[in-house]
């Protein structure tokens, strides 16, 4: 049910206010799941009673309706009354109307219901209201005059978004609950594809017979023979599954992490106890996986760890790419999307005093923001947390409380969680910081992961369908009622930083985007060996998903 107003305080008095009655729009469209041309979203945006004219567009149109279209707004048009669509409610002129929540909710009432629909379809629909609150909604520009013509009206829709949400105590009962999410969200993936018993069961199942498991990764050990022992939990109990070293899959143990969700199919041994393994299964992205692209040609740069306040922060660098944006050979970049990291944070790692521009942490968002403003005005901007940022260490992150939210006003940046799923121009884009990309790095095989090829352990991090899938090591977990680093919903671009490295590439057509940073060498990144990646912007076009990248050092 859509619980926003869109037009309770904005009147139809300027070309801004009409831009964002458009944005408001196609936002409402969204929510029902549908598309719409430009020219339908004007004409709705037109209509003396923009709340009648939707009502009637969502009631007109046929079942199987993906985008709708100029013709169907006008025949909508022409079945409401003159009288009633020249007037609103209140007796006012159609220039000073306001669409009532009830409206719009008896608009969702009436439309159809799209979740039973094949994938391919619901992945264009959104599944939360969009945020509308004023103070970040990116929508009405505030410096026209570095505005470009011809760029979208269209806000970001975000799910995924932990900011408010949090309810983990750090009790006991939401460590379990968190697991058992974690398990019953995974392991959906993968129960079509085995034919799989619980642990319980299979403990009184006679010796020899096929079977299979889906749990969460309890406990990996080798045997003296060079075998592999891998205990698997689900919600009944644990069971051991021998993986021999000499079968075909066996270098797939390599891969294995702790608390991660996997299916093991094999043979129970004579006695019962132990089953012998045939094969392993992660829930992994489909092969077949068609991404969702724009419908027009349109651009996103990602960036991230630009980390203000350092000694080390490239400025020329970002002056540079930020002049660039306001060229002709940018003209189609609408949207700057930041995994993380604005700023480099106080106390993050030892002696990182030594290496601070500016000590105090306001004033590094401060600068940060001044830096923000040299973007192109009417650009669409998202950022979202990193580790070295003022919001809490644990994952998932919540986006940045009130007072840092009023320093980084600059273009209403829209502010979300670290992660969260973003949807543009149809495009669902997964943004995370990436500090469980150490964790993948630090415990698989080089060729695997690595920080030279950080695109890689992004590629397990979408093979195993988490974020941070081991649980308690390296990267700090917030428990929650529920698990919010599950990738329930496959993006089409997966984006992250952290790692300071730029890599990218397709796994089965999930584009893995690292987009290194904009901070030189430090001497604790010395210490451990990080040749950072510096001053790279990676351009998508979102029309094809193919990229490019731009260095500006």
């Amino acid at each position: 049910m859509i619980t926003f107003n869109m037009f309770l305080t904005y009147r139809l008095l300027s070309s801004d206010v009409a831009t964002e009655l458009s944005a408001r729009i196609v936002s409402a469209l969204a929510q029902h799941g549908y598309n719409a041309d430009r020219e339908a979203v004007t004409l709705l945006g037109s209509a003396n009673h923009p709340d009648t004219a939707l009502k009637e567009v969502l009631d007109s149109i046929a079942d199987d309706t993906l985008r709708i279209t100029a013709v169907d707004v006008r025949s909508a048009l022409e079945s409401i009354p003159t009288d009633d669509s020249s007037v609103s409610d209140g007796g006012e002129t159609a220039s000073t109307e306001t669409m009532s929540t009830d409206t719009i909710q008896r608009s969702a009432s009436n439309s159809k219901t799209r979740s039973s629909q094949s994938e391919s379809t619901s992945s264009r629909s959104i599944d939360s209201a969009p945020n509308l609150d004023s103070s970040t909604d990116p929508i009405t520009k505030d410096n026209p005059s570095t505005s470009r013509p011809g760029t979208s009206a269209n806000a970001f829709d975000i799910i995924g978004d932990i900011t408010g949400q949090s309810t983990g105590t750090g009790s006991y009962d939401d460590f379990v609950s968190v697991f058992r999410d974690r398990y019953e969200r995974l392991s959906s993936h993968l129960r079509s594809r085995v034919n799989h018993r619980p642990t319980q069961a299979i403990d009184s199942m006679s010796g020899n017979t096929d079977a299979a498991i889906v749990g969460l990764v309890n406990d990996i050990r080798s045997t003296k023979n060079g075998h592999w022992i891998v205990e698997l939990e689900d919600t009944t109990g644990t069971f051991p599954c021998l993986v021999m070293k000499d079968r075909s899959f066996a270098d797939v143990v390599n891969e294995l992490l702790f608390d991660e969700c996997i299916a093991i199919e094999g043979t129970l041994s004579g006695d019962g106890e132990i089953l012998f393994a045939n094969d392993i299964h992660f829930p992994d992205i489909p092969r077949n996986h068609t991404p969702n692209t724009a419908d027009r040609h349109v651009q996103a740069a990602l960036i991230s760890d630009i980390h203000v306040g350092s000694q080390e922060f490239v400025y020329d660098a970002w002056e540079r790419f930020a002049a660039w944006l306001h060229t002709d050979e940018a003209e189609a970049i609408e949207y700057l999307l930041i995994a993380g990291d604005m700023v480099e944070g106080v106390g993050v790692y030892p002696d990182q005093d030594d290496e601070l521009d500016i000590v105090d942490i306001y004033e590094q968002y401060e600068a940060f923001a001044e830096h923000l403003k040299s973007v192109p005005g009417d650009m669409e901007i998202l950022l979202i947390p990193g580790n070295h940022d003022a919001v809490r260490l644990a994952e998932p992150q919540p986006g940045f409380d009130d007072e840092l939210r009023s320093i980084m006003s600059a273009h209403d940046a829209r502010i979300s969680g670290n992660p969260s799923l973003v949807t543009i121009e149809n495009v669902q884009i997964l943004m995370y910081h990436g500090v469980s990309l150490d964790e993948v790095i630090a415990e698989l095989p080089s060729e695997k992961a690595s920080y030279d090829e950080p695109h890689k352990a992004m590629y397990q991090l979408l093979k195993k369908r988490h974020i941070a899938p081991q649980f308690g090591e390296r990267t700090r977990l917030a428990p929650e009622d529920s698990d919010h680093l599950t990738i329930d919903n496959i993006p089409d671009i997966f984006h992250t930083g952290h790692v300071h490295k730029l890599g990218w590439g397709k796994y089965h057509n999930v584009l893995a985007v690292n987009s290194g940073c904009w901070q030189a060498q430090t001497a604790f990144q010395r210490s451990v060996n990080i040749d950072p990646d510096v001053g790279y912007a990676p351009i998508i076009d979102l029309d094809t998903l193919e990229m490019t990248v731009r260095k500006f050092v």
